[in-house]
């Protein structure tokens, strides 16, 4: 008698194998190159000063003479891990400046796209009314 774990891997009859890897949709879309570069850089910078803290914790418990140079260290890695995560934010934001990831226009960029419309639209106006002008034959001598 079939059991529902073997019931599972099979249909009508045939074996189809359990597969281990899924593949799924993606929620978020993936971070641009340099964004993604400069967030592995960060990440890489503060796992190493949180390394160095770490180890100049315990050399100042041991009594160490490493442990005053490795404090100074750790303060200089402190500085560098916030100026490696601010180069994250930084980057992020160019990117978008640069490749228009906007997806709310401002009011000012709706107002100038109005403009721009009407613009079109009167210039267009005025053509039409220039053919039909044209078409008639205006400015020729009179029929009459």
């Amino acid at each position: 008698m079939p059991t529902a774990a073997g019931a599972q891997g099979r249909a009508g009859g045939a074996y189809i194998p359990r597969q281990l890897w899924v593949e799924e949709p993606a929620e978020r879309r993936r971070m641009p190159d340099p964004v993604r570069t400069a967030a592995v850089r960060a990440v890489l910078i503060m796992s190493l000063t949180l390394i160095q803290a770490m180890v100049a914790f315990l050399c100042t418990l041991a009594g160490s003479w490493l442990a005053f140079p490795l404090v100074i260290g750790g303060v200089a890695g402190t500085v560098v891990a916030t100026w490696s995560v601010l180069d994250v934010w930084v980057t992020r934001q160019v990117w978008n400046q640069r490749h228009g990831v906007v997806s709310v226009p401002s009011s000012t960029a709706r107002r100038m796209r109005r403009e721009r419309r009407a613009a079109k639209r009167a210039a267009r106006a005025r053509g039409r009314r220039e053919a039909r002008i044209r078409r008639r034959g205006a400015g020729g001598l009179s029929r009459a």
